[in-house]
């Protein structure tokens, strides 16, 4: 009784409306992503191996399922207004939790079960949070509660797994072993959870507003960009030394290589993309909300944190008292820093067939440039190598600048006409508060 009181003053929870936008509690609780990519990306510069590279690419897929469950949360209710932001509060804290104990999830098991029960406690209070939130939405839909069933499996599924994980493996005695196991329990736990966001029912992804989603996709590849730019100037042994030259360009070459990439997505295929999720209707959006955003966004911020890492590692040998200018590139930095970038383009071409079932013939010769120019890389200096990679990547948006002129132009006008009617549209609905005078105005008292 006295808990429905607190949430009469709280207000109620409220569906979102079709044209609804991000509100600023959803960027809040983002804050929470920033820091467990740098965590992901920071980790994995401790020790640069194939099999750490699979666990970064395992918490990372675990994580992003997070991620999408949030969103599929925020299509239905806004999640800063009534009480929902106290459940969130909790749902912040649950995640925070989990990527702080994500660099001893892989930890070696006899090594002990703290860090590895907390990855699977903080998932299993987030995953809690999110199914509340989706009963709070289908408390007046009977439908939608029978739907939720199909999404069971996986969260008891997913949940189980990932506790054996952190059990199973300190129970074995060979230390080999007991990590394989490990990481193959983390496998199926990748595997039950994207196979089931294929085969579930479509409901799960009903997109009430479109703009909120886009919108909500947008910021936290912005997000993952701009985590790239810190781990170079914290990792790249930057801060806390003398400014040099070398440093000083390998971050600004690092800066100009992310910018590329914004530009790559954000000038016309995701503007285009946007156009064509709001066109869309009933399951067709449904699934392309699922494929393009939930699923292809995934590789491509997969991409950028592996352009972090090896951007970090380059700026790091420069900064060295040992190195300079003229410092080779080590280790499979240049590899990584060229394979981030070929992950991304390539993840955002499939995202362009997707969306507007076209390709660009300049993305799939740059990824030919890309693939060719590695080599050529990997013998030059770590400066050289961020030259190369930035040249490749400006000439990219040069090229397609000047080919794609009237289509952007294009584009452009009728996202304008767009707005500009929107406008007009909310001017007149407001106009009431004006014509009818002070008290038809919202009470905010």
């Amino acid at each position: 009784m006295d808990g429905g009181r607190r949430r009469g003053r709280l207000g109620p929870a409220v569906a979102i409306a079709p044209g609804a936008r991000v509100d600023k509690f959803e960027v809040f609780f983002d804050l929470v992503f920033v820091v467990s990519f740098f965590i992901i990306t920071r980790a994995t510069l401790a020790e640069i191996t194939g099999r750490q590279l699979l666990h970064a690419g395992l918490v990372l897929a675990v994580l992003w399922w997070c991620w999408v469950v949030h969103s599929l949360a925020a299509t239905r209710l806004r999640l800063g207004e009534g009480f929902v932001p106290v459940l969130m509060v909790a749902a912040m804290a649950s995640l925070f939790a989990f990527a702080l104990a994500l660099p001893q999830a892989f930890s070696t098991p006899q090594g002990g079960l703290a860090g590895p029960l907390l990855v699977a406690v903080g998932y299993v209070v987030f995953r809690g949070v999110h199914v509340a939130l989706f009963l709070l939405a289908a408390r007046d839909n009977p439908a939608g509660r029978r739907h939720l069933v199909h999404f069971l499996p996986e969260l008891v599924g997913s949940t189980l797994l990932l506790l054996a994980a952190a059990l199973v493996p300190a129970a074995i005695d060979d230390p080999h072993r007991a990590g394989l196991v490990r990481d193959v329990l983390w496998i199926m736990v990748v595997l039950v959870q994207y196979g089931t966001g294929l085969v579930a029912s479509t409901w799960g992804w009903a997109v009430t507003s479109a703009e909120h989603w886009i919108e909500r996709y947008d910021l936290i590849l912005i997000i993952a960009l701009g985590e790239s730019i810190v781990a170079v100037g914290v990792e790249g042994n930057i801060l806390g030394k003398p400014v040099s030259w070398p440093g000083v360009t390998g971050a600004t070459l690092s800066i100009v290589i992310a910018a590329a990439l914004w530009w790559a997505h954000f000038d016309l295929i995701g503007p285009a993309a946007r156009i064509a999720l709001h066109a869309a209707t009933g399951r067709p959006r449904m699934t392309m909300a699922r494929d393009a955003y939930a699923y292809l966004y995934l590789p491509m911020i997969s991409g950028i944190i592996l352009l972090a890492i090896g951007s970090a590692e380059l700026v790091r040998a420069v900064t060295d008292p040992a190195g300079g200018v003229w410092e080779k590139a080590h280790g499979p930095a240049v590899p990584l820093l060229f394979g981030g970038v070929i992950c991304y383009l390539a993840s955002n071409m499939l995202f362009q067939l997707r969306t507007l079932h076209t390709l660009s013939w300049s993305r799939v010769g740059v990824l030919v440039v890309l693939a060719a120019g590695l080599p050529v890389a990997a013998g030059r200096s770590a400066l050289g190598a961020l030259a190369l990679l930035t040249v490749i990547c400006v000439g990219l948006i040069a090229v397609e600048v000047t080919a794609t002129g009237s289509s952007r132009q294009a584009l452009r006008q009728a996202v304008h006409e767009e707005r500009v009617n929107h406008e007009a549209q909310e001017a007149a609905w407001r106009a009431r508060w004006h014509e009818e005078g002070p008290d038809s105005a919202p009470d905010t008292s």
